[in-house]
């Protein structure tokens, strides 16, 4: 069989900033820190590497620009929802008034 998935966990940017500091730092490979921790290899891979990026080594959009961006994104979705709603609303009235 395959192995058993884990449950979603989540963690503190204290924690996630500790877990890189050792993997920068210390003496040990991200793939050692991940099993003396319990994570998975990937996920402290992409801190690392979203450390990086954040710490302006690496290319790549920062912390604060995909936040930025997320949130753009859902105000565009909800505009475009609203401009949806008052193409219909229009759309109906123009037929109430034939």
């Amino acid at each position: 069989m395959g192995k058993k998935r884990r449950p979603r966990r989540s963690f503190t940017p204290e924690f996630k900033a500790e877990i890189v500091e050792l993997c920068q730092h210390g003496d040990r490979s991200i793939g050692q820190v991940a099993k003396d921790f319990d994570l998975t290899e990937t996920a402290v891979r992409d801190w690392v590497r979203q450390a990086e990026v954040d710490a302006g080594t690496r290319d790549g959009l920062t912390s604060s620009e995909r936040e930025e961006l997320a949130a753009l994104r859902r105000e565009n979705r909800r505009l475009r929802e609203d401009v949806d709603i008052l193409k219909r609303a229009t759309a109906f009235f123009v037929r109430e008034t034939r």
